[in-house]
C-alpha cells in the first residue's frame, strides 16, 4: 500500500533533486564528499497559510515547480523509501525557472 504525505496550511513536500556527480572539470564526486542540494521539485502544498482572523492566503508555490531552499530549512522525512523535506513556504527562497 502507497502512503502520501500532505502538507497542512503552510506547509510544503519537496523532493529534493539529486546532486552533481562529477565537477565542471570532470572529476567524479564521490558520495561521502557531496553536500546536499538546495534545489528541489515540490511535490504538495498545503491550502494556504491561517491568518489571525480565520482566513487563507493562498501559497504562491504549487505541485510541480522547482525551487530553492535553505541549506538547514525544513524537517526530512522518509517514506516508502524515498527522502522527502517538509517546509513552510516563508522557509523557500525562490522558484527556479
Amino acid at each position: 500500500m502507497s502512503q502520501k504525505i500532505l502538507p497542512l496550511y503552510d506547509r510544503v513536500l519537496i523532493k529534493r533533486l539529486e546532486s552533481e556527480q562529477t565537477s565542471a572539470g570532470g572529476i567524479i564526486i564521490p558520495d561521502t564528499a557531496q553536500e546536499k542540494t538546495q534545489m528541489g521539485l515540490v511535490e504538495a502544498a498545503g491550502e494556504g497559510k491561517l491568518n489571525n482572523d480565520g482566513s487563507i492566503t493562498k501559497l504562491k508555490v504549487k505541485k510541480g515547480d522547482k525551487v530553492l531552499f535553505g541549506k538547514y530549512s525544513g524537517t526530512e522525512v522518509a517514506l516508502d523509501g524515498q527522502e522527502y523535506l517538509i517546509l513552510k513556504e516563508d522557509e523557500v527562497l525562490g522558484l527556479i525557472k
